[in-house]
């Protein structure tokens, strides 16, 4: 058995560096956002399958016989073409799907639809923190009378998009203190989040509530009808099972 593990979240690294050591044959699938993606060790391609014809492909050719999806939260167009296939073709699937995010008390946060709905709450002239990645960027274009600052992963590879921003670079992972102190230090008034969900990135909410700062949550994305687990744990024991 040859299993796919869609990758692209720290449950996927553990999941990889298990398959490795349990010698199960599989291969890790990056959409290759991040430029210099960590070796997840197991043999890796990176990049899109090119629509839902060569991803159908890809499962024929390389003798797939399950479908691990360990993807982002906010990938759920990546998903939905993975159930729909992989149903199609009579692959085993499975959603690696990490638990939201829940306010807690002391938290300050303004639940969105979507990125556009940022400008509805924030006020003009206040400084954005956009912990969302420069993939949809764009749809903050209407915060225009705000200063905005993205941080990403990769150096930029070309100027900020509007006249009122900038990128910050930075890998995480980062402690509470080290958001505290980032926040404090660039005069952040509004944070802005996609509710991924995990440990990993929970510092900067952390920090966002100890210092009184609002969120502006975004909301994930519905998700497809298909089995889905909570953990890494959970996960290998459907493979195992299969």
């Amino acid at each position: 058995m040859t299993l796919l593990l869609l990758s692209g979240t720290s449950e996927a690294k553990e999941i990889s560096k298990a398959l490795e050591g349990l010698q199960i044959p599989a291969i890790a699938s990056l959409s290759g956002a991040t430029r210099a993606p960590r070796p997840t060790g197991l043999p890796t391609r990176v990049g899109g399958f090119g629509g839902n014809e060569a991803f159908r492909t890809y499962l024929r050719r390389e003798g797939i016989k399950a479908v691990l999806d360990a993807t982002h939260p906010f990938a759920s167009h990546v998903s939905c073409r993975s159930v729909r296939i992989c149903a199609e073709e009579e692959v085993p699937y499975c959603q690696v799907l990490r638990p939201e995010w829940k306010p807690q008390p002391g938290d300050d946060w303004t639940v969105l639809k979507c990125e556009e709905d940022a400008a509805r709450y924030i006020r003009p002239g206040a400084t954005v923190f956009l912990a969302t990645g420069r993939q949809t960027l764009p749809r903050f274009a209407n915060l225009v009378q705000c200063r905005l600052i993205c941080r990403q992963i990769d150096p930029p590879e070309g100027a900020f998009p509007f006249p009122n921003g900038e990128f910050l670079v930075g890998r995480p992972p980062f402690s509470v203190q080290e958001e505290m102190d980032l926040f404090q230090r660039l005069g952040v008034d509004w944070l802005v989040v996609k509710n991924a969900g995990g440990t990993a990135a929970r510092s900067k909410l952390d920090a966002a509530r100890q210092l009184g700062l609002p969120v502006a949550m975004i909301a994930r994305p519905v998700q497809p009808k298909a089995p889905k687990v909570t953990t890494a744990a959970a996960a290998l024991d459907w493979v195992a099972a299969l």
